[in-house]
């Protein structure tokens, strides 16, 4: 029997075949286990876009639970621990149960290889894992986050109860396309046959692309609006803030709402509070009760660690693209104002930096530049040529650790003036877990 480190070495190893967009593996090692993800139960609400997702997903998880049902999440990547990618009920799969059911896969995914397949990536293997563990635990339904993309992505081999795409920005474009037009193909791919979408996009070049699609497949649309432009051929679900920011109104298609504790930080988290419910709605009409107590209930219960997470003086942020810089920028200007702020910045080679750093850098009083540990790190020293124009004061620490202390350090020197200060960690969710473990293992930063 294999170990859970063993398991782990096994996957860990399988990112030599490095990110591999297609179906053709997936398809076939599942075809070799019986199609698990096709059986009756479970079913899937299947969540896209480009920042939001796992935010999204997290809240229906929590609310289907909080009604009494038996739910798998699915989401990527993890913070800590492989095994929080796959969860039910708010439990992450047992490291044994890893290993078992890598043991099961081996032996398919070795025939396969030999028979002259590519071997799949370890994206693909784990989805295959997450639909076998789904399957034999009974799960009524899953929350599938998808992993990049959409069209081509591992996940999209399901025929979901309803499919989620919370928004279209820049990224991942050495996969998915150098437009936002282009982008939203791939994403609008997770789009089926008669299965309703559920949209909080507002931007109108994405909006036509998920409608032509939706139309091709004569898949009926929600669209999630606050003031944007309005799709003549969706049905809509409004929401507002409250003037506080941590709460809303949501106008949904079965009822009100609200107003509502938003239970995650951050402005955009009240539109993915309100797309939750508007998904949420559809899967209501589709036989999956709840209630707006048992909505209330799971919203106060519900976490997603390090995204604008507070642990101190600390925010902790797993923005990594302009979509979700600028959510963060407009987070530091509206909750953060009159106090000093300190960024920790680390980029990977692949993101748009120019941009994160004009988002950023205007907001924040000195910058840190660090490093993420990953292999897609490539060179950190030349963030500091993009951020040395802002003319703010400005260091580069390889260490994330010493990175914290220099930054906790300039907020003791902020303090000894009598000013307030923060220190915020962003700009890659690798460099987040790094940071958080450091955090949590040392309460006195």
């Amino acid at each position: 029997m294999m170990t859970y480190e063993e398991a782990l070495h096994y996957l860990q190893d399988l990112t030599k075949f490095g990110i591999n967009p297609g179906l053709g593996r997936i398809q076939e090692l599942l075809h070799r286990l019986g199609q698990p993800q096709q059986r009756k139960k479970p079913q899937f609400i299947h969540i896209g876009g480009t920042n939001g997702k796992g935010s999204t997903a997290v809240i229906i998880a929590k609310v289907l639970e909080e009604a009494g049902y038996r739910v798998g999440l699915f989401t990527s990547p993890h913070l800590h621990c492989y095994t929080e990618r796959t969860q039910i009920n708010g439990t992450a799969i047992l490291k044994d149960q890893v290993a078992h059911l890598i043991g099961l896969l081996k032996g398919p995914i070795e025939s396969m290889v030999a028979e002259g397949y590519d071997h799949p990536t370890e994206f693909e293997v784990w989805t295959a894992l997450s639909f076998l563990y789904f399957t034999r635990e009974e799960v009524d339904i899953v929350v599938l986050e998808v992993g990049m993309g959409g069209a081509i992505d591992s996940t999209n081999v399901i025929t979901p109860l309803l499919s989620v795409i919370t928004n279209v920005t820049l990224d991942h474009m050495d996969y998915l396309g150098t437009t936002v037009e282009e982008i939203a193909q791939v994403k609008a791919g997770i789009i089926k046959e008669a299965v309703p979408v559920v949209t909080a996009s507002e931007d109108p070049l994405v909006l036509t692309v998920i409608q032509e699609r939706a139309k091709a497949k004569s898949a009926p649309v929600v669209q999630v609006v606050r003031h944007g432009p309005k799709m003549a051929t969706a049905q809509w679900v409004q929401w507002d803030g409250v003037r506080d920011q941590k709460k809303v109104m949501v106008e949904g298609r079965l009822q009100s709402y609200g107003p509502l504790k938003v239970p995650l930080q951050g402005h955009h988290q009240q539109q993915n509070l309100a797309t939750a419910i508007a998904a949420l709605e559809v899967a209501k009409e589709q036989g999956y009760e709840w209630t707006e107590k048992q909505l209330s209930r799971a919203l106060e219960k519900t976490t997603w660690p390090g995204r604008q997470e507070k642990i101190g003086k600390i925010l902790l942020d797993g923005a990594h693209n302009e979509g979700g810089a600028s959510s963060l920028a407009r987070t530091l200007q509206e909750e953060y104002k009159g106090i000093k702020k300190i960024l920790i910045l680390a980029l990977l080679a692949d993101k748009a930096r120019e941009k994160i750093v004009a988002l950023l850098a205007p907001e924040v009083d000195e910058i840190i530049i660090t490093q993420v540990n990953h292999t897609r790190a490539g060179d950190w020293k030349s963030v500091e040529e993009v951020a040395s124009p802002y003319g703010k004061p400005l260091q580069m620490i390889a260490c994330i650790q010493d990175a914290l202390q220099a930054g906790q350090q300039a907020v003791e020197k902020y303090e000894d003036k009598g000013m307030k200060a923060i220190v915020v960690v962003t700009g890659s969710l690798y460099m987040i877990a790094e940071a958080r473990k450091e955090l949590t293992n040392h309460k006195d930063l």
